[in-house]
């Protein structure tokens, strides 16, 4: 079976999976695609490793903008596929394959066929981290080609293709990265009396970050505290003199968060009184929620709702993170799941999106964005 070009695109984005702000040859591979179209209606423009393109409608009123993320996961592939990560020990695990090649078949649709507004595509770096949503927005470009709204898409494994998921209102959680480092006095094994030993503390403190959402998060409301890395000491016969704690916060509300953070900080402070060591906490990367403009995903869903080539699925919020809602925070508009019918779920070495989603979505957008962009 003939491989659609847009997929053949896919397959090319996903041998050269790279991470934030290192997307070097992912950006050089959409501007030859993208220079490549030459338009006189099109206007390029590149901020650190992103790209912004415009594309002059006929009679602009408004300017309706598209974004995609493009960068990898630091995970080792494990599909098999014959186009697998040429980057060893990098993946495009999160889809964002997907979304690049979405991207760029609406893109490539919109300069052979003008619609009165304006549309300005956004291929976004470092969604996974450091986060580039948030001072790509405050870019200069940004400020000069400022959309009036703004939509995206991210892959769901779960759901068949075909398939559209969305709601109103939140659909994303908030999100922090959680670090924290513990500091005490290693030892030999066979004196432990002589040594703080950090793997213990490390172990106690995994235990009572827990009880924050179980006693402390009102159970009506939901939060997440995961702690996905613990590493410490150096061999089997010295007590660890170090421990670090990697994991993740995500929360429904701000309010919860800041909660969450509060209960953190007063039991890492109890480990450091009751362990005599002492601890640095950082929480990396934060999100903001990812909250869809009601009247805008209303009418997107009730567009969707009369599309013979997409079911719309009415789905409830998840707790992945996207910086996706730092632009949603400034500029009205949107986000939606698209069914890639995957057994593998996001951020898995196994993740097998079907491709066949690639041209439904572009063909679904493209109609939408056509109806949107040339409503008065």
């Amino acid at each position: 079976m003939e491989t659609s070009p847009f997929a053949a695109i896919r397959r090319d984005l996903h041998k050269i999976p790279e991470i934030g702000f290192q997307e070097f040859k992912t950006q050089q591979y959409l501007l030859n695609y993208i220079t490549k179209l030459s338009s006189e209606r099109m206007e390029i423009e590149t901020w650190r490793t992103g790209i912004f393109v415009k594309i002059k409608g006929r009679n602009p009123r408004k300017i309706i903008g598209y974004r995609a993320d493009i960068d990898g996961l630091p995970i080792k592939e494990e599909t098999g596929l014959p186009f697998t990560s040429n980057h060893e020990d990098y993946m495009h695990a999160c889809g964002h394959d997907f979304h690049m090649s979405i991207g760029l078949g609406v893109l490539t649709y919109f300069v052979e066929n003008p619609i009165d507004d304006d549309l300005l595509f956004i291929f976004q770096p470092a969604e996974e981290g450091p986060g580039g949503a948030e001072p790509m927005l405050k870019s200069e470009t940004m400020k000069k080609w400022k959309p009036d709204m703004i939509l995206a898409l991210h892959i769901a494994p779960e759901y068949p293709v075909g398939t559209i998921a969305v709601k109103e209102g939140l659909l994303f959680a908030n999100t922090s990265e959680l670090f924290i480092d513990l500091k005490g006095k290693g030892g030999h094994a066979a004196y432990p009396h002589h040594t703080n030993d950090m793997v213990i503390a490390a172990c106690s403190l995994v235990g009572q970050l827990q009880t924050i959402v179980s006693r402390n998060v009102n159970p009506l409301d939901s939060a997440v505290i995961t702690i996905g890395k613990i590493t410490g000491g150096t061999v089997q016969n010295i007590i660890a003199e170090t421990a670090r704690l990697e994991g993740t916060i995500r929360t429904l509300n701000p309010e919860s968060m800041v909660k969450v953070k509060s209960r953190i900080k007063a039991l890492v402070d109890g480990i450091q009184a009751g362990f005599e060591c002492v601890a640095e906490i950082d929480y990396g990367a934060m999100y903001h929620q990812v909250y869809n403009e009601e009247q805008l995903t209303r009418e997107f869903m009730e567009y969707t709702e009369q599309s013979s080539e997409v079911d719309l699925y009415r789905c409830t919020e998840a707790m992945t993170g996207e910086d996706f809602g730092y632009m949603l925070k400034e500029i009205p508009g949107f986000m939606f799941w698209l069914g890639v019918s995957s057994e593998y779920g996001l951020h898995h070495a196994k993740l097998t999106p079907d491709e066949k989603a690639i041209e439904l979505a572009i063909n679904h957008l493209t109609n939408y964005l056509t109806f949107k962009g040339n409503k008065a």
